[in-house]
């Protein structure tokens, strides 16, 4: 269920979804508010999501690889987030 939590940055409209068509308003669209399967954009906005709650939780992007977040403490433990999206 994680793509469905990204934000979308564009407007996007889809047929209304089969078994949810509306009565007398079959000619009509739908604007997707937040991302869905199968949109292009889903695992991005996921990711970017993704990004901004890790980052402002003070963990830090590993410039080598934007997959990876590290956060320690003062005393050297810490924690190292490995982020794989098979979608992408």
């Amino acid at each position: 269920t994680a793509f469905l939590h990204g934000e979308l940055e564009e407007e996007i409209y889809i047929t209304q979804p089969e078994g949810f068509v509306i009565p007398g308003c079959e000619h009509k669209v739908c604007k997707l508010l937040k991302s869905l399967y199968g949109l292009k954009q889903a695992p991005k906005q996921w990711h970017q999501k993704f990004d901004d709650i890790v980052l402002s939780k003070g963990f830090v992007l590993n410039q080598a690889d934007k997959c990876v977040y590290s956060k320690f403490d003062t005393s050297g433990k810490g924690v190292i987030i490995c982020l794989y999206v098979d979608d992408m």
